[in-house]
C-alpha cells in the first residue's frame, strides 16, 4: 500500500473536525459548482476515485445510480465511509487510486473530489479511466487548483502583523512533489500545472466538456476566513466525455 496521511490517527482526527467532515457535501466551498455539474446518475455505473467518506457515493445513489463504487486508499476514510452507508448499491474498495484496471464499458461515470492532487502521475489515471469507461461516459474531478498547490507550502504571504497580504505563486512550471502543511501537518502533495491537467486528457482521447473554477457561495462569505477565498482560486473542476 502506499503511505496516505489520512491514516494517521493525529491527522484523520483533526480532519474529522473539519466543516465538510461533519456536514457533508452542503458544507464544501466547491459544492454548488460541483453540484450543477454533475451528470444524471438515473441508472448509471459510477465509480468515484478517491471517496472519503462515500459522500458523493451516497449522493449518487440518492440520485438513481444502478450502482457506486467507491475506491480509497484510506482505512479509517472507509470506516466511515461504511458507517455512513446503509444502501446495497454502493460498495467500497481499499486500494490506490494509480492500480484502478477494469474491463471497458464498467462504468458511465467516473467521479473524483479532491484526490489527484495525491496521485503523481495524472497521464495514467486518465489512461485507466478511458479503458474502463463506456462509450459517452462522463469524467468529471475537483483537485487542488495549481495557482494553490505551485509554491508547496499553500500559505499567505503575511505583513509583520498577521495581515494577510497575498498568496505566493512559485516554480509553476516545475511539476511535481511539494511538502504542504495542511491541519498542521507535512502532506505530500504533487503539484500540475492546467496545461498538463488538460493535456493529459485530450491525449487519452477524452473531450473536455467544462473547466471552472468554483467561487464559495455567497452565503457562506461569514465562515471565518472564506472571503479571502475570492482572492485566489483555491480549486479547479474538469469535466470530460468520452469519445
Amino acid at each position: 500500500m502506499r503511505e496516505n496521511k489520512y491514516d494517521d490517527e493525529a491527522f484523520f482526527q483533526k480532519y474529522s473536525r473539519m466543516a465538510r467532515s461533519v456536514g457533508g457535501l452542503e458544507e464544501a466551498g466547491e459544492w454548488p459548482t460541483l453540484k450543477r455539474l454533475l451528470p444524471d446518475f438515473s441508472g448509471k455505473r459510477v465509480l468515484d476515485l478517491g471517496c472519503g467518506y462515500g459522500w458523493h457515493c451516497r449522493y449518487a445513489a440518492e440520485h438513481g445510480a444502478a450502482s457506486v463504487v467507491g475506491i480509497d486508499l484510506s482505512e479509517r476514510m472507509l470506516q466511515e465511509a461504511e458507517r455512513r452507508t446503509a444502501d446495497a448499491r454502493i460498495s467500497y474498495r481499499r486500494m490506490p487510486i494509480e492500480d484502478i484496471s477494469y474491463p471497458p464499458d464498467s462504468f458511465d461515470v467516473v467521479l473524483s473530489s479532491l484526490a489527484f492532487h495525491y496521485v503523481a502521475s495524472f497521464s495514467d489515471i486518465c489512461t485507466r479511466v478511458y479503458q474502463c469507461l463506456s462509450s459517452e461516459g462522463v469524467f468529471i474531478f475537483s483537485v487542488e487548483h495549481p495557482i494553490f498547490t505551485a509554491q508547496g507550502p499553500q500559505d499567505w504571504f503575511y505583513s509583520p502583523n498577521g495581515e494577510r497580504l497575498h498568496w505566493p505563486v512559485d516554480r509553476y512550471f516545475e511539476e511535481g512533489k511539494r511538502e504542504a502543511v495542511f491541519l498542521g501537518e507535512t502532506v505530500t502533495k504533487y503539484h500540475k500545472t492546467v496545461t498538463t491537467y488538460i493535456g493529459d486528457m485530450l491525449r487519452a482521447g477524452f473531450l473536455l466538456t467544462t473547466l471552472e473554477e468554483p467561487q464559495p457561495d455567497i452565503s457562506m462569505m461569514e465562515v471565518e476566513g472564506m472571503r479571502d477565498e475570492l482572492r485566489r482560486p483555491m480549486m479547479l473542476i474538469i469535466a470530460a466525455q468520452k469519445r
